[in-house]
């Protein structure tokens, strides 16, 4: 995985696309030496969602079983975003 400055990726976009397209390399992209995005490639994206769905309705579920009765989902989702990645 690479690691490379916000400068850089917008100059050089192509070249990250290319490598996450074609080689599966994501670039992690950072801005005053802070990771803040990536450029992925797109079927790591949709697995990433898959899971988050996932991880979603199983949470759902957990919650449905009858033991904790009535949590609305706003914090359910809550729950799923904090949890880690």
């Amino acid at each position: 995985m690479r690691v490379e400055s916000l400068r850089r990726v917008r100059d050089h976009l192509a070249d990250a696309v290319d490598r996450a397209d074609r080689d599966g390399e994501p670039t992690v992209i950072t801005r005053h030496g802070k990771e803040v995005a990536a450029v992925v490639p797109i079927g790591l994206l949709g697995r990433y969602q898959e899971f988050a769905e996932q991880e979603t309705v199983r949470i759902v579920r957990e919650r449905m079983d009858g033991s904790e009765p009535g949590i609305p989902l706003e914090q359910v989702m809550a729950e799923t975003m904090e949890r880690p990645d």
